[in-house]
Order: structure tokens, then sequence, then C-alpha cells
């Protein structure tokens, strides 16, 4: 027998058109933001994001440590048993950051990112390496005539070899798993001859909160990362190259929309970091602004919900 199709009421029309409208509405913004980039229209990665990537509730905390070494970079990020070290500052710096993890009780290091090849990022690397038995180490692919051929390079290469640590490279989209908070690698995305563009940029998240490292990424980068439509806003940005002039783009900032943004800068450094401009784009967000040089250690505790925050100045 023929069933006979019922007729939708007023109100379930009007919600059908609706939801069509704002079909359409969507779909022309993101065609205008193609055709006018200068208008800086959201994809639909950031339209979106909350549903392709829900928190989830954890338990416990998360510590991330940006450890002084001037104007260099090393962190360290702790969840529950799990450690993380993202770079590992200068040679001269080997002391000063094996006693730290030393007194934070670090015995084993899960993962290790060198962000990029420059020696104020993997300058007592090897050292580090030697000394803390490392699981993995983490490091972006550069074509054999832009690999870096430094002795600082080649001594963390030899270590590597040496302790027989196994060494991945950072893919865009890969997600490590840190206890309870996942960090995902956000670029290279496109290969460069340029090291600071092959930086290892990653965002790191513990329930609601987040946190981002650029590395020493410029413009180019952040915008092949916005366009890649992986979710950037967070409530930590440690802040590209130092907060020189050539990271920290309007848009970038503007996606990630930090609370506060920590820049590894050495007082009186000789390259004038941090850039004015950059420290005006962070004011105009409204993020609160840590400098190594001001603050020295700066140390953010997560709960899954909200941050706090402890300085060693």
């Amino acid at each position: 027998m023929a069933r006979t199709a019922k007729r939708m009421t007023k109100k379930q029309k009007e919600k059908l058109a609706g939801a069509l409208l704002v079909v359409v509405l969507v779909s022309l913004a993101l065609t205008i933001g193609s055709l006018v980039p200068s208008l800086d229209l959201p994809g639909w990665g950031d339209l979106f994001a909350p549903l392709n990537a829900p928190y989830s509730s954890v338990e416990g905390e998360m510590e991330v440590h940006f450890i002084d070494v001037g104007n260099a970079d090393c962190t360290l990020v702790r969840q529950g048993d799990f450690c993380v070290l993202i770079d590992a500052g200068e040679r001269g710096d080997r002391n000063r950051i094996l006693q730290y993890l030393n007194d934070a009780g670090v015995r084993r290091l899960d993962l290790v990112i060198a962000t990029h090849a420059h020696a104020d990022h993997i300058g007592s690397m090897a050292a580090v390496l030697e000394s803390i038995p490392t699981e993995r180490m983490l490091l972006a692919y550069m074509a054999p005539e832009d690999t870096p051929t430094s002795a600082t390079y080649i001594d963390m290469l030899e270590v590597l070899d040496e302790k027989s640590i196994p060494v991945e490279e950072a893919v865009p989209g890969a997600v490590y798993t840190v206890g309870e908070a996942q960090l995902q690698v956000l670029a290279p995305i496109e290969m460069s001859s340029d090291c600071n563009d092959m930086s290892v940029v990653t965002r790191l998240t513990f329930g609601k909160t987040a946190f981002l490292f650029a590395g020493d990424a410029e413009v180019a980068v952040e915008k092949d990362i916005l366009n890649s439509g992986y979710a950037v806003q967070s409530t930590v940005l440690k802040v590209g190259h130092h907060g020189a002039s050539t990271s920290s783009s309007a848009a970038f900032l503007k996606r990630v929309a930090p609370q506060y943004a920590v820049i590894p800068c050495g007082s009186g450094n000789s390259y004038g970091h941090p850039h004015t401009e950059t420290l005006e784009r962070l004011d105009g967000l409204g993020a609160t602004v840590y400098r190594s040089d001001v603050h020295g250690d700066v140390v953010f505790t997560s709960d899954g919900d909200t941050v706090s925050i402890e300085t060693e100045e």
C-alpha cells in the first residue's frame, strides 16, 4: 500500500530555511575570502573547529616551564609521569638546563623536539641527550642541500646515533600523547631552505587549555598554518622568533587569540628582541606578555580549565 507523504509544518519549513540561509551565507563568505584575502575571513577549519576537535575532561595538572636561557629557547612540559623537552638553548646553557631538569625531578624524556637547527635552539641538545634517557626525537626533514653542517647540529646527530634514540620526522597533523595531554604538529607544511621556516610548530592541548609553540617560524609559515585548517586558538602562545617583527603577523595572532604570550629574549640582546611592532600587536589583543629578560623562568600550571602562572622575578 502506498504511503502518503507528510507535509512539512510551518515551523519545520522555517527551520529548514534558516539552516539553508546559514549554509549560503557561510559559502558566500568563504568565496569572497578566497577572492579578497586581505579580509582575513575564517576558513572551514576555523568555523567548525569546535565540532571537529571537542575538548575532553582531564585529571591532574600539566606544567609548562619556559626556562630562562637568555635569547634562546628551552621549554619543559610535564603531565603526570610524561615529560617533553622543546629545544635546548645555547651551548653555554648546558649546566643551567641540566640543573633545572634535575631540580624538576626529570629522570626520563618521553619526547624531545628540536624545532630547528639554529644554535640558540639546539646548543645544549647533545648534552641533554647524553645525560637523560630519551625515548624519541622529533625533527623536521630538510633537503640534503639545505641540511645544516654546524658542529652543534653534528654533535646532536652523533649522540642520537650513539644512544640509538629513534628519530621521527615532524609530519603536520601528527598527534603525540603526553599523558592526558595531546601534542599536534602544525608545521612545517612547505619545504624551505630557510631554517627558521622549517621550525617544528606544535600545539599542546590539555582539557580546555592550549599552548602553541611557534619556534622561529615567520609570517609565511604562519600563513600556511592558517590555511591548513588546523585549530590554532590557544591560551598561551610561545611567540615566534623571540618576538621579531618578521613573525607574529596580525592575522596569525588574531586567530590564536592568546590570553598570555611568552617571549624568550635576552637582556640587551643585539637583535633588539622583542621588536616594538610585535609588542604592539600583542597589546592590541589584550594578551599579557611574559619575557625571560624581565620575568626569568615562567611556569604555567593548567588544571584543564584555567592556568596559573609563577615567575622567577
